[in-house]
């Protein structure tokens, strides 16, 4: 699916992640010809909830800023670092909370490493 698709950096493309992405995360920054944080937000929400429609629950792939982008609209904090290719269950809210969770295969809570 092309929403599916990591975000373009614009000028930062290549580039280490330095405090710009802290600040495009937050909204303050976009690197010239980049794709907002927001837009991708909205993006990555839109595509999985497309996916979430039809059962089963589907096995999705993607990149690191676009689950940034997902954590924060789950209401987890963005600005994490989640190892690549780790198996994660993403659980919505029950009740009252108000956030999702993230369960590694053994059914424990994601420990994220911060960026």
């Amino acid at each position: 699916m092309p929403d599916l698709r990591e975000v373009a950096f614009g000028a930062q493309e290549g580039q280490p992640m330095g405090a710009w992405f802290h600040d495009w995360i937050a909204g303050r920054f976009t690197p010239p010809g980049g794709e907002p944080f927001a837009e991708l937000r909205a993006r990555a929400v839109a595509v999985i909830n497309a996916l979430l429609a039809p059962p089963p629950a589907p096995l999705i792939v993607a990149h690191g800023s676009f689950f940034r982008a997902l954590r924060s609209a789950m209401g987890l904090p963005a600005d994490v670092r989640t190892r690549n290719a780790a198996p994660l269950q993403c659980c919505p809210p029950e009740g009252e909370e108000a956030a999702w969770c993230l369960l590694t295969p053994e059914g424990e809570p994601l420990a994220a490493d911060p960026l």
